[in-house]
């Protein structure tokens, strides 16, 4: 079986040369790469992986550590972690912490402590400084996203800011009724992604001089289902309805929509709703959105961690807060005509 010394021998190039090109790893003209895997279609060489460990120290495999993998907005930073890392010759090990204080016990503490991963991404999960440390003690460099860890460096967005200006959004239009739908108390664990973006809407509610009525703030699971539950109480429990709905994510906001063609409203000229996410079916529901763009996430987080392990040190700690973008649609306009009479 020929080997990487006769596909150099072929190539005329040095051994280092050849396995830089096939690896894709450094720096190689384009010339010599050719040359490289020209010999070694020719030779019917393939590239040791195992090998390439044992003389690297590294297993080109990454550690992927998620609080579940049924949400949208977990699955869309997979998928952008992991179409990178394949670009960029990765593997990619993929934990599922769902389970519980002990799963993730066993994951963060034993797991990926082996040999197995030479970097970590840890999506919306709040580590301590402890675990962070045993990890950077190792050698395992760690990208967050969602929220600041210490030491490491981390991709998030600006939650409070968004959601100031999702609420702004509809009182610009003309809104003072808005119900505001935020994630129940299960989602504040790490990083208190609900109360983040609730204080932002309350933010944009106090600056308009508006009051933040308790019967419109109401909790949902991040879910269609769970949302569309919530808003049949919301819209069909109280004497008022509100004439604008902020809810803290996409599939909470299509929830609502549906919900409100149960009672007979029309969306937008009867209820306006904005949700936060970006997400695929948003634009089937027409749903006016913050996009935050989760797949770019995944794929910067990979690119900060694969230019800390080219560079052969631990990822820098970087805190970056990653753009995002107001999709106005359909589902939000002007509150309907009598209520625009009443404020005037």
């Amino acid at each position: 079986m020929p080997g990487i010394k006769d596909v150099a021998e072929r190539a005329g190039l040095s051994i280092a040369t050849v396995s830089r090109a096939l690896s894709g790893k450094g720096n190689v003209s384009v010339r010599s790469k050719q040359r490289a895997q020209t010999a070694a279609a020719d030779l019917g060489f393939v590239p040791s992986y195992h090998a390439s460990s044992l003389a690297s120290g590294r297993n080109h495999n990454v550690g992927v550590v998620v609080p579940s993998v049924h949400r949208w907005f977990f699955s869309s930073v997979v998928e952008g972690v992991s179409a990178t890392l394949l670009d960029a010759g990765y593997d990619l090990t993929l934990y599922n912490v769902s389970g519980g204080e002990e799963r993730r016990h066993s994951v963060l503490n034993d797991f990926l402590l082996r040999k197995r991963v030479d970097a970590v991404i840890a999506v919306s999960l709040e580590l301590s400084t402890a675990e962070i440390q045993q990890l950077l003690a190792i050698h395992r460099p760690i990208v967050g996203i969602g929220g600041p860890l210490p030491g490491a460096s981390t991709i998030r967005i600006d939650d409070s800011g968004i959601a100031e200006a999702a609420g702004r959004h509809l009182i610009q239009l003309g809104h003072s009724k808005i119900a505001h739908m935020t994630g129940d108390a299960a989602y504040d664990k790490d990083f208190r992604l609900p109360g983040t973006r609730q204080g932002g809407f309350k933010e944009a509610m106090r600056d308009a001089g508006l009051a933040v009525r308790p019967e419109w703030q109401v909790c949902a699971d991040f879910t269609i289902q769970g949302a569309y539950a919530s808003a049949r109480r919301l819209l069909g429990g109280s004497v008022e309805r509100p004439t604008a709905v902020f809810a803290a994510s996409d599939e909470m906001a299509i929830g609502t929509i549906l919900a409100a063609r149960d009672f007979g409203l029309r969306i937008p000229q009867d209820l306006s709703v904005i949700g936060i996410d970006g997400h695929e079916l948003g634009e089937v529901f027409g749903l006016t959105t913050i996009d935050q763009d989760a797949r770019g996430q995944g794929a910067l987080a990979v690119r900060r961690l694969l230019a800390g392990l080219e560079d052969g040190a631990n990822t820098a700690a970087e805190d970056t807060e990653y753009p995002t973008s107001l999709v106005i649609r359909s589902s939000t306009a002007v509150p309907p005509a009598e209520t625009v009479a009443l404020q005037a």
